[in-house]
């Protein structure tokens, strides 16, 4: 695999419901791979993980509060779920305006579980094929995208990049998906 160390990534998430692995995995594996990567979350302080949308996981210390990033100096978002993390992020104003950033620019996301609800509320799965949580068909293909049941979808149109996941199971795959995305920025 290319070289992807020095590469900055910034994954947004909000203070609360996000789905431990979904979060604490990537950022550990990309960190691992010499990745620059920046926790950014709605306010300042940690994010309080869930397992399962269920019982409380860790807490994992904000590095920056979502309206302070400049998210021009990033090469690719990862949006993570937990159905509390994604529905409280999909009406943030700036997650909406960071997204959007990211795709006007021709920048990757990547989104696993329920964070493309993000992508769904900011118009972004139109003419995409993407995968989510099964409870997110309905409204990605309402959206205009189409859902397939992968481990990981990469889809490469309209000029952005987005790799997404169903869920927790598929980490390992989505991770890789993000490190070979990652490895096309320049």
């Amino acid at each position: 695999m290319p070289e992807i160390a020095g590469k900055k990534v910034l994954v947004a998430v909000s203070n609360r419901g996000v789905e431990q692995d979904e979060l604490k995995v990537p950022v550990e594996k990309l960190r691992a791979a010499g990745v620059d990567v920046l926790v950014a979350a709605s306010e300042a302080g940690e994010v309080e993980t869930l397992v399962g949308d269920w019982e409380r996981g860790e807490k994992i210390p904000v590095d920056k509060p979502l309206p302070d990033v400049s998210d021009g100096d990033y090469d690719l978002l990862v949006l993570p779920g937990g159905t509390l993390n994604a529905d409280a992020l999909r009406l943030d104003p700036d997650a909406q305006g960071i997204v959007r950033s990211f795709s006007e620019s021709g920048r990757p996301i990547a989104a696993i579980c329920h964070g493309p609800w993000l992508l769904v509320e900011t118009e972004r799965t139109r003419g995409k094929t993407l995968t989510s949580y099964i409870s997110l068909k309905a409204d990605i293909m309402n959206s205009g995208g189409r859902w397939d049941d992968e481990p990981v979808v990469i889809d490469r149109e309209h000029g952005w990049t987005l790799v997404t996941s169903r869920n927790p199971g598929d980490l390992d795959q989505f991770v890789d998906g993000i490190k070979e995305v990652l490895a096309e920025t320049t």
